[in-house]
């Protein structure tokens, strides 16, 4: 699995992360909890949830699915909801999520997305959670570049590490502006939803023969 270094950090990080979204939801946990064991042993070592997922129960499922599993060789990020980004509420969710996990630390810790509460509000619990080794770093998601530019200058020490946004073939709205500026500043871009949700056009259409062509390519040239 290639590695990337992940935005500020020291850290190389897998290309292909699992995201947790829409798991813990129904009655495949054990599917799941093999699914993400399965991904773990081929590399997928970046985990991805937030407190928001099955209310919670993604990060206990996440947390069978790492039993046994060196803390060291994961990294796993999760989100605050935006409503609970206050000061007191951030590093509240912050402990819930590590203890529903059962781990010590989250390698990054990121606003789902903008709320009600003062950004400099939760950006300084977000930097607090890193001085206080809860985080190492902190991100956002869903931000963009008018977002990223307010946030920036609040930030006393800690830098922005990532920002998560929706990316597949048919939501490309990032490459306008947003990827070059999170270059810029050393912020990893994180897209979320990358295959779309299966919504791509079907193999006897044009542009599903065209993706197949691609895809052929693509595995040629490897």
């Amino acid at each position: 699995m290639k590695k990337r270094r992940f935005g500020p950090m020291d850290d190389e990080v897998p290309l292909v992360g699992q995201g947790t979204w829409e798991m813990a939801e129904g009655r495949q946990n054990a599917t799941e909890i093999d699914a993400l064991r399965a991904g773990i042993a081929r590399g997928l070592t970046h985990i991805d949830t937030a407190e928001m997922y099955g209310n919670g129960r993604a990060e206990q499922l996440i947390a069978e699915a790492i039993s046994g599993v060196p803390r060291r060789d994961l990294f796993i990020v999760s989100k605050v909801l935006p409503q609970n980004a206050s000061r007191a509420g951030t590093r509240r969710a912050c402990e819930q999520t590590l203890r529903r996990l059962g781990i010590d630390y989250l390698d990054v810790y990121l606003l789902h997305w903008r709320g009600r509460i003062p950004l400099a509000e939760t950006l300084g619990a977000l930097e607090d959670l890193v001085d206080d080794g809860k985080i190492r770093a902190l991100g956002v998601s869903n931000f963009d570049v008018d977002d990223l530019e307010e946030a920036r200058p609040l930030l006393r020490k800690h830098p922005i590490a990532c920002n998560q946004v929706l990316y597949h073939l048919g939501e490309r709205h990032i490459e306008t502006d947003l990827v070059a500026y999170c270059a810029k500043h050393h912020i990893a871009v994180v897209g979320y939803s990358p295959f779309g949700h299966g919504r791509f056009p079907s193999p006897s259409r044009a542009g599903g023969r065209a993706l197949a062509g691609v895809a052929a390519r693509q595995t040629r040239a490897r």
